[in-house]
């Protein structure tokens, strides 16, 4: 299989970790490009449009929906629209390098339906719903209504896990990034 039509999903409830499995399997694979999402929020501290994401107006976003330019997009939250452009896939690919995404779960499945032979999906789990409330606690980023329908979109998307080719539970971070490599190398290899 040709490396160019591969692509790798790392889904994972909010504080789960997939944003830290992403970053070190980019560091261990360079042959990997990290897929920056289109996003309707505000760039946020140190976020730089066009690295961290393609920040874009709500009007924006809709044109490019209508024309059919996203592989997968979503309202995350109330008028909080996030997705993954057409362009940004063929963008990497043109590298020669294999995209990897890190997007919400009801992405991941959509991405997977439109590329079923050669997307692997990849489901980082906390090791409780109680443990990913406290490492959003930790955060101190959410309010208690935030904090609240954070926890409850979590247990909603774990209940999701077995439509994804592998399941890490990631309650040693070095644990999980090991088991995350080890699945990408075979993936990458074959």
């Amino acid at each position: 299989m040709a490396i160019n039509n591969k692509i790798i999903i790392i889904t994972a409830p909010s504080g789960a970790g997939k944003t830290s499995i992403t970053h070190h399997l980019m560091q261990v694979f360079p042959q990997l490009a990290f897929s920056v999402s289109a996003a309707t929020r505000k760039a946020r501290g140190n976020e730089k449009d066009g690295v961290d994401y393609y920040f874009m107006s709500a009007d924006d976003f809709q044109q490019k929906i209508q024309a059919n330019e996203f592989v997968e997009w979503e309202m995350v939250y109330e008028g909080k629209f996030y997705g993954t452009l057409k362009s940004e896939m063929q963008r990497i690919w043109n590298n020669n390098q294999v995209p990897i995404l890190d997007i919400d779960v009801k992405g991941a499945i959509h991405v997977k339906q439109q590329y079923p032979d050669t997307a692997l999906t990849i489901f980082i789990e906390p090791p409780s719903v109680e443990e990913l409330k406290k490492r959003l606690e930790s955060r101190g980023t959410e309010t208690a209504e935030s904090l609240a329908a954070r926890v409850n979109k979590a247990s909603y998307e774990i209940s999701f896990k077995d439509q994804f080719d592998k399941s890490i539970v990631n309650d040693h971070l070095q644990q999980a990034r090991e088991k995350a490599v080890a699945i990408v190398k075979e993936f990458i290899e074959n």
